[in-house]
């Protein structure tokens, strides 16, 4: 392999992660959808010309270690000497290695000189992809319900994009055509650009180097992770978590990890994980993998770390078939993201045993996907966004207040936002739940609720969340937060919803939905006075709960 100088491998490696950091902002500021636009549900990454990933933009860590394996399910069928200009590669099918259906990766080879030297990826989730409702079918009971089902497959530009038979089919089968096509172009936008600036790399340094400085950020990502895995303990420590239910009348649901520390590697093994269920909460297992290494990396090491396949080489995970986390096709698999926060969970408890100054406390950590729409005289309107709640509580740190849970990162859509793209609700109130946080040395994040008034007769909601009867635990002696609620106001009267639902609305109904809070750390009798009474005037906590902090 080509030999680099110090200087001329930190200029190179520094330039790709900046590379897919422009493809990110690309992607983001190309978007049409407020879930892509505003709320950032989205990620790129430029991979080598193995399909190894390289380097990632920070954007949503539910993709961190999935997009190199995602690929290969392509790669397998279209290997790089099939690939001409124009080509590119297209999978969203959770059960070839995708994640679930409204995330659509698109991959984009880099060419220099007739030869692939590397991949520009992207994925995004799409408002809408077809499938029994809009934007969600919470109701869904095999994926063929959940949407378009894309296998892997190799389109071209010229011939399938821009008017052709591959951009018609995807027009064809989703309701809000304008969002979800300008989606698309956003992602072959930022993929275009991570193809030119490695073709511009290349042309500068040379094809030899290029490979030689993406080689070597992989092997620093791996020798900073083992040396953090490496200081930690060996052993084997366990963790659990629970779901509320699976949305069909049966729960709790465990969802248990094995996390195994053995010099510099780990094994996480999700044996005694509920089996799979009926409903939407399955998750395949390119999720499991990055719920697992995102809690590894996060908790281990240090965040200078690049993220890239090396950070994954000393990392195995493994998940029982037909279970939770591994379903068998066709298991629908749209709420993924509450199992593999599950997942999440209880092996950031087993690091808590192995590396207790690591840890933090349970969150709300639940991906509450809100969908609101409605059919109107110029056709579909649809909503959607993903919502967090309170973060758990660390050694030194209280957690965040209304955020997204660890593995989404997603951003909260504006108000603004909203009555620019929506006519048929309004938003009425947002704001942070009081005593909503768990206690503790070390608070937990506070929830946050908003209200919706429907405009109009026909509208529909369909949501999935968690956490409406079980609570993020504490850690260390720190109290739960609080559950998670949604409620409909129709004529003076509270109508109160499952975790898993959808309610068909009228005019004047407010929907609710209201965000549950972070677990504390450390005994609440040793918080000092002095946060406590800034958070009574913050309004975080009420008088009453100032006053009996410690009891």
């Amino acid at each position: 392999m080509t030999q680099l100088d110090p200087v001329e491998y930190a200029i190179l490696s520094q330039s790709v992660i900046a590379a897919a950091r422009e493809m990110g902002v690309k992607l983001v500021r190309s978007a049409y959808s407020t879930i892509l636009r505003e709320a950032r549900d989205g990620s790129a990454a430029l991979l080598d010309a193995e399909g190894n990933t390289v380097a990632q933009a920070e954007l949503i860590p539910m993709q961190l270690g999935s997009i190199g394996r995602i690929f290969q399910a392509c790669a397998a069928l279209y290997p790089p000497e099939t690939l001409e200009d124009g080509d590119f590669l297209v999978i969203n099918d959770p059960y070839s290695g995708g994640q679930h259906l409204q995330d659509v990766f698109f991959f984009h080879p880099v060419f220099h000189e007739g030869a692939v030297i590397g991949y520009a990826a992207s994925v995004a989730h799409h408002l809408d992809l077809g499938g029994g409702s809009p934007g969600l079918n919470a109701g869904a009971r095999d994926l063929y319900a959940e949407g378009l089902i894309i296998p892997p497959m190799k389109v071209n530009t010229a011939r399938d994009w821009h008017g052709g038979g591959f951009q018609r089919l995807l027009r064809a089968n989703v309701r809000v055509p304008h969002q979800t096509m300008g989606d698309f172009d956003a992602q072959i936008a930022a993929n275009n650009i991570g193809v030119l600036r490695i073709q511009e790399l290349a042309r500068r340094y040379g094809v030899a180097k290029v490979r030689a400085a993406m080689a070597g950020l992989q092997d620093y990502s791996e020798r900073r992770m083992r040396a953090a895995i490496a200081a930690v303990p060996d052993g084997t420590y366990h963790g659990e978590a629970m779901l509320d239910d699976d949305g069909l009348g049966s729960g709790p649901l465990p969802v248990r990890a094995a996390v195994t520390i053995a010099g510099d590697s780990i094994t996480v093994d999700f044996a005694g994980t509920a089996p799979q269920v009926g409903s939407n909460l399955n998750a395949p297992f390119a999720s499991v993998i990055s719920a697992a290494v995102s809690c590894l990396k996060g908790a281990l090491t240090s965040p200078d770390i690049p993220f890239n396949d090396g950070s994954l080489r000393p990392i195995t995970v493994i998940a029982p078939k037909g279970s939770l986390l591994n379903p068998n096709h066709p298991a629908p698999v749209r709420a993924r993201m509450i199992s593999v926060s599950r997942a999440w969970n209880a092996v950031m408890q087993a690091v808590a045993q192995a590396a207790p100054e690591k840890a933090i406390a349970q969150g709300y950590d639940t991906t509450t996907a809100f969908c609101l729409s409605w059919l109107g005289p110029q056709g579909w309107s649809v909503y959607l966004e993903v919502y967090g709640g309170g973060y758990g509580a660390g050694i030194g740190n209280d957690g965040c207040d209304a955020v997204d849970n660890p593995l989404s990162n997603c951003s909260n859509t504006p108000v603004e936002a909203m009555d620019q793209d929506f006519s048929f609700f309004r938003v009425t109130d947002y704001a942070l739940r009081t005593d909503s946080c768990g206690s503790g040395a070390r608070r937990g994040g506070a929830g946050f609720s908003r209200s919706y008034a429907i405009e109009t007769d026909g509208a529909q909601l369909a949501f999935y969340s968690d956490r409406f009867t079980g609570q993020a635990a504490g850690l260390f002696g720190g109290g739960p937060g609080a559950s998670g609620t949604c409620a409909v106001l129709r004529d003076g009267e509270a109508i109160h919803l499952r975790s898993k639902d959808a309610f068909a609305l009228k005019r004047g109904d407010v929907v609710t939905i209201s965000l549950g809070g972070g677990g504390g750390y450390g005994a609440p009798a040793e918080r000092p006075v002095a946060l406590i009474q800034r958070d009574l005037e913050d309004g975080i906590i009420s008088a009453e709960r100032a006053a009996n902090w410690a009891g």
